[in-house]
Protein backbone atom coordinates (compact mmCIF):
# COMPACT_ATOMS: atom_id res chain seq x y z
CA UNK A 1 0.00 0.00 0.00
CA UNK A 2 1.66 3.18 -1.09
CA UNK A 3 0.74 6.46 1.09
CA UNK A 4 -1.38 7.90 -1.49
CA UNK A 5 -3.69 4.45 -0.71
CA UNK A 6 -2.68 4.70 3.01
CA UNK A 7 -4.39 8.28 3.44
CA UNK A 8 -7.15 7.28 1.35
CA UNK A 9 -8.00 4.28 3.18
CA UNK A 10 -11.62 3.27 3.94
CA UNK A 11 -12.96 3.63 7.73
CA UNK A 12 -12.85 0.86 9.79
CA UNK A 13 -15.81 0.35 12.54
CA UNK A 14 -15.11 -1.53 15.85
CA UNK A 15 -17.76 -3.19 18.18
CA UNK A 16 -16.06 -2.31 21.75
CA UNK A 17 -17.08 -4.94 24.45
CA UNK A 18 -16.94 -5.13 28.34
CA UNK A 19 -16.46 -8.40 29.42
CA UNK A 20 -19.75 -9.56 27.19
CA UNK A 21 -21.35 -6.38 26.94
CA UNK A 22 -21.11 -4.21 23.63
CA UNK A 23 -19.85 -0.78 25.44
CA UNK A 24 -19.14 1.06 22.47
CA UNK A 25 -17.92 1.46 18.75
CA UNK A 26 -14.27 2.60 18.10
CA UNK A 27 -14.08 4.53 14.60
CA UNK A 28 -10.87 5.32 12.35
CA UNK A 29 -11.88 7.97 9.27
CA UNK A 30 -9.80 10.37 7.58
CA UNK A 31 -10.09 12.42 10.52
CA UNK A 32 -8.50 10.13 13.37
CA UNK A 33 -10.15 8.14 15.70
CA UNK A 34 -13.38 8.22 17.66
CA UNK A 35 -14.80 6.04 20.60
CA UNK A 36 -18.54 6.57 21.70
CA UNK A 37 -20.20 4.78 24.46
CA UNK A 38 -23.62 2.84 23.75
CA UNK A 39 -26.64 4.53 25.14
CA UNK A 40 -27.97 1.24 26.03
CA UNK A 41 -24.54 0.36 27.99
CA UNK A 42 -24.82 3.74 29.83
CA UNK A 43 -28.29 3.07 30.82
CA UNK A 44 -27.13 -0.43 31.84
CA UNK A 45 -26.58 -0.88 35.51
CA UNK A 46 -23.53 -0.53 36.97
CA UNK A 47 -21.57 0.26 33.95
CA UNK A 48 -18.11 0.51 34.06
CA UNK A 49 -15.82 2.80 31.87
CA UNK A 50 -13.52 0.73 29.55
CA UNK A 51 -10.47 2.98 30.94
CA UNK A 52 -9.78 5.14 33.00
CA UNK A 53 -8.99 7.69 30.20
CA UNK A 54 -11.84 6.78 28.82
CA UNK A 55 -15.04 7.76 31.06
CA UNK A 56 -18.35 6.94 31.12
CA UNK A 57 -19.97 9.88 29.31
CA UNK A 58 -22.50 10.09 25.94
CA UNK A 59 -20.03 12.30 24.25
CA UNK A 60 -17.81 11.30 21.86
CA UNK A 61 -13.94 10.96 22.43
CA UNK A 62 -11.58 11.56 18.81
CA UNK A 63 -8.13 11.44 18.94
CA UNK A 64 -5.65 11.89 16.04
CA UNK A 65 -4.02 9.01 16.96
CA UNK A 66 -5.12 5.63 18.00
CA UNK A 67 -6.57 5.61 21.63
CA UNK A 68 -3.51 5.04 23.98
CA UNK A 69 -5.93 2.43 26.14
CA UNK A 70 -6.83 0.68 22.38
CA UNK A 71 -3.08 0.62 21.48
CA UNK A 72 -2.07 -1.27 24.60
CA UNK A 73 -4.33 -3.99 23.79
CA UNK A 74 -2.44 -4.83 20.35
CA UNK A 75 0.26 -7.60 21.22
CA UNK A 76 4.12 -6.15 21.32
CA UNK A 77 7.65 -7.93 20.11
CA UNK A 78 7.68 -11.22 18.88
CA UNK A 79 3.56 -12.21 19.27
CA UNK A 80 3.55 -8.95 17.10
CA UNK A 81 5.40 -10.37 14.28
CA UNK A 82 3.78 -13.39 14.13
CA UNK A 83 0.15 -11.91 13.76
CA UNK A 84 1.21 -9.25 10.78
CA UNK A 85 3.14 -12.38 8.90
CA UNK A 86 0.07 -14.73 9.76
CA UNK A 87 -2.43 -12.11 8.56
CA UNK A 88 -0.27 -9.57 6.31
CA UNK A 89 -1.18 -6.58 8.56
CA UNK A 90 0.60 -3.45 7.39
CA UNK A 91 2.71 -2.64 10.53
CA UNK A 92 1.74 1.40 9.99
CA UNK A 93 -2.42 0.45 10.58
CA UNK A 94 -2.72 0.25 14.25
CA UNK A 95 -6.87 -0.28 13.44
CA UNK A 96 -6.19 -3.21 11.31
CA UNK A 97 -3.85 -4.63 13.72
CA UNK A 98 -6.38 -4.42 16.67
CA UNK A 99 -9.49 -5.33 15.16
CA UNK A 100 -7.44 -8.88 14.22
CA UNK A 101 -5.49 -9.41 17.12
CA UNK A 102 -7.52 -8.77 20.08
CA UNK A 103 -10.48 -10.29 19.56
CA UNK A 104 -10.03 -12.75 22.18
CA UNK A 105 -7.91 -10.35 24.88
CA UNK A 106 -6.56 -10.92 28.07
CA UNK A 107 -8.91 -9.01 30.59
CA UNK A 108 -12.39 -7.07 30.77
CA UNK A 109 -12.37 -5.51 26.82
CA UNK A 110 -12.40 -7.14 23.34
CA UNK A 111 -12.44 -5.76 19.86
CA UNK A 112 -15.32 -7.27 17.10
CA UNK A 113 -14.82 -5.63 13.54
CA UNK A 114 -18.13 -4.13 11.86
Amino acid sequence: MNLAQYNRKEMQKAKVYMYDKMAGILTEDENGFHFLYDQSYLKSKEPEPVSLTLPLTDKEFESKTMFPFFDGLIPEGWLLHIAQKNWKLNSRDRMEILLKACQDCIGAVSIEAI
